[in-house]
């Protein structure tokens, strides 16, 4: 007996040995490196930056860690009883290690193998764990990580306050969908700050904690809801519930209010824009400063100008219009043949392009379907997608404040996650929304808005024989600048360009920043010349602000998440591009274009009041349609039109009084209803001073008198003398010609 005593009592002795050995290599890093004291002290999450709209509302998020840190003081008292109550009950009590749970983990968990028994591990192991990770150390991988955990939460407790210690678990632990920290979680599953939680809110994402995936509540609200009763449960099992509280709580459902800014995001298109626009600040920074400030990792505040209301009103515009009008361009694809062909021809070009057959092409196969709705997946062929896809109305919608450059509402797509593709920064077809910066150039050179161009049929023998028509096919009498401009008038339009010195258009328009390259053509009079949302916005922007030209910019602030600024926006001198009397006369002119003019449909039929100029645009063949509206607070342009210009309407539909104007039109009814926005952006028009009034007094339209037909009449018959003789002299060189080849001689 004796004997067995003395070999139990060395087998003890040589386990005790072995277990100190054990826990004195892990601790002096035999084992892979522990944290030291300093280290945990420095100890910093890597966490998301996050985007706020000018109205403090988040609307994004930069991060590879979904990640935004909160402090003790934002912690709801239930919150941390609901914790508390579940993971850790003598919390408040150890140092970081429970005896009793160690116990367990040590015969169940080590000795027995048993891995259902619980991991026995404090709130305090529990965030050494999130802070150093765990790794692999094959059959002694359990053993390890356990005493690794216990020596850092030792550290831990001898250098912060519990407080301390669970506002870094409540910032570390994950919560699935690449969410870490109680503040991303509360924003992803409640839409609220982690503070406005309520006790069932917080019992539920406790919950989250056993399992992110299986008690995640919205993907299995069912076994969510499982688990917030049995967290309830332990609050009342420890004194923080009454029985009557948790009775009504327990009965409560389950009501989340989802918010994921990845896919539920519209302003999809604005972030990628920030996200540019604030690597590049960065990146300036960090070279003058020698930092390595991060926008993923180091919880950047990042400010922008952006208004969610009025963006929300914005993306409103796009779901109702947009939606009404989808269903009616391809209602003209599927009745008209010549359109039908016109969308075969390019969808046979895509598939060849794609090197895929017609027969593969009509195979169905399961798709996801763009719906205005709600995006769906049918099983459908190639062709088929690819006539939804050609058919379907791209647009984009930018507004800004003329007065600052501060970029308002930004829409760049009908859906981000979808069509990553900005359209606000698409270069297409101007069509008439040119022509304010050709009349424009005018008035820089000497002319008046009472100034009269003949409105009668020409033929330009020069470029092919173009022939430009007005809308309405009328011809005949003669429009005032101020009459040609406000109703769009394309004849006038092309003779005032041919009275027009090229070079000093050409200047005006690169010192509007635009891009594209003008021609000189008569026909760029009439916007074949393309440019971008962004740089039509800009461009009004100086009409609205009387001359003077802003620089467009959509961040005011960067900060640290201690408050340090990074980054704070500095307003630039507003260069004079043009007059002010010029852009007086251009808007009072695109003034009467929205109230008696191309743009009426605002007042009529939207019932828009607020003070505003504008102007239409619908390019050849309905291609684009265009509108900009404007007044001294708010300049908001839209554009919409298919990827392709092969693909568009066949009528009025596709004008930009019918496709682009109710974007705009439904956006400002909006701004018009809230009083707060209102009063920001429905400031009137300079009056007009007793010069400038003269020079606007004048009609529209007038007949010619006798004698200007008459010397009209003159002019055609000179003109078709000239044409004469320049036949005449064709067809005797085309004679010349046919003889010397006949002869054998060298042609020159």
């Amino acid at each position: 007996m004796k004997h067995y005593l003395k070999l139990a009592l060395k087998i003890a002795i040589i386990g005790c040995l072995l277990v100190i050995g054990f826990v004195t290599a892990v601790n002096y890093n035999v084992f892979g490196k522990l944290l030291t004291k300093e280290e945990l002290l420095n100890y910093k999450n890597e966490t998301a930056s996050v985007i706020i709209s000018e109205d403090q509302i988040i609307i994004g998020k930069f991060y590879t860690k979904n990640r935004t840190n909160a402090t003790f003081k934002d912690f709801p008292k239930h919150l941390i009883n609901a914790l508390v109550a579940t993971e850790d009950a003598r919390f408040f009590e150890h140092s970081g290690v429970d005896s009793r749970s160690l116990l367990r983990v040590l015969f169940k968990s080590i000795i027995m193998g048993n891995k259902r028994s619980g991991g026995g591990s404090t709130i305090t192991q529990q965030l050494a764990k999130n802070i150093a990770g765990r790794k692999h150390f094959g059959f002694l991988t359990m053993p390890v990580n356990k005493v690794k955990e216990i020596i850092q939460a030792r550290r831990i407790e001898s250098i912060y306050t519990k407080e301390n210690i669970l506002t870094l678990y409540l910032n570390t632990v994950a919560f699935g969908e690449n969410i870490y920290g109680i503040e991303a979680a509360a924003l992803r599953y409640f839409n609220k700050d982690v503070k406005n939680l309520n006790i069932e809110e917080s019992a539920v994402l406790i919950g989250v904690l056993k399992a992110n995936t299986f008690y995640n509540p919205h993907l299995n609200p069912k076994n969510a809801l499982k688990r917030r009763q049995v967290v309830l449960k332990q609050m009342q099992t420890y004194n923080y519930l009454g029985q009557a509280e948790i009775d009504s709580i327990q009965k409560l459902p389950l009501q989340l209010d989802y918010n994921n800014l990845n896919s539920n995001n519209n302003s999809g298109h604005f972030i990628a824009f920030v996200e540019k626009e604030t690597k590049q600040i960065l990146e300036v920074i960090n070279k003058a400063n020698k930092t390595n400030y991060s926008l993923k990792k180091d919880g950047l505040l990042v400010k922008t100008t952006l208004n969610y209301k009025m963006q929300s009103f914005a993306i409103s515009a796009f779901n109702n219009h947009l939606a009404d009008m989808q269903p009616k361009l391809r209602s003209q694809y599927k009745a008209n043949n010549t359109q039908k062909r016109a969308l075969n021809t390019l969808i046979d070009k895509q598939l060849k392009h794609l090197k895929i057959s017609k027969d593969s092409a009509k195979i169905k196969t399961k798709q996801s379907v763009f719906n205005w709705k709600k995006s769906y997946s049918d099983s459908i062929s190639l062709i088929d997608s690819l006539k939804l896809e050609n058919t379907l109305l791209r647009a984009g919608l930018m507004a800004m404040s003329p007065k600052s450059g501060a970029i308002k509402t930004y829409v760049g797509g009908i859906n981000h996650q979808r069509y990553a593709y900005d359209q606000v920064f698409s270069q297409r077809q101007l069509a008439s929304t040119f022509k304010p910066i050709l009349y424009a150039n005018a008035f820089e050179n000497g002319k008046t808005p009472c100034n009269y161009l003949d409105n009668e049929e020409i033929t330009l023998s020069d470029y092919k024989d173009w022939h430009p028509t007005n809308a309405d096919k009328q011809f005949g009498g003669k429009y005032s600048m101020q009459g040609a401009l406000l109703n769009s008038k394309n004849v006038p339009t092309v003779n005032l360009y041919l009275e027009t010195n090229f070079v000093k258009l050409d200047t005006i328009w690169n010192r509007l920043k635009f891009s594209s390259r003008l021609k000189n053509k008569p026909s760029l009079a009439l916007g074949t010349t393309t440019a971008s949302i962004y740089e039509v916005t800009n461009a009004y922007a100086t009409f609205a602000n009387y001359g003077k030209q802003v620089k467009p910019y959509i961040i005011t602030s960067i900060s640290t998440a201690d408050g340090t600024i990074l980054y704070e926006h500095k307003a630039e001198k507003q260069k004079p591009i043009l007059t002010k009397k010029t852009a007086t006369y251009i808007n009072e002119i695109l003034q009467n274009a929205i109230n008696r003019g191309t743009g009426t449909r605002l007042r009529n039929t939207y019932n828009v009041k607020m003070p505003l100029a504008g102007k239409t645009g619908t390019s050849q063949n309905y291609t684009d349609a265009w509108f900009v509206g404007y007044n001294p607070d708010l300049v908001m342009v839209s554009r919409v039109g298919c990827n392709s210009p092969k693909i568009h309407f066949n009528n009025g539909l596709g004008a930009g009084s019918s496709l682009a104007l109710p974007l705009v039109a439904k956006t400002l009814k909006q701004i018009e209803l809230d009083a707060e926005l209102k009063k920001r952006y429905t400031s009137k028009f300079k009056e007009l001073s007793d010069v400038d009034f003269y020079n606007l007094e004048c009609e529209d339209f007038k007949e010619k008198s006798t004698i200007e037909n008459f010397f009209d009449l003159f002019k055609d018959k000179e003109k078709s003398f000239e044409k004469e003789q320049e036949r005449t002299k064709k067809k005797a060189l085309r004679k010349q010609k046919r003889a010397n080849r006949l002869k054998g001689k060298r042609e020159d």
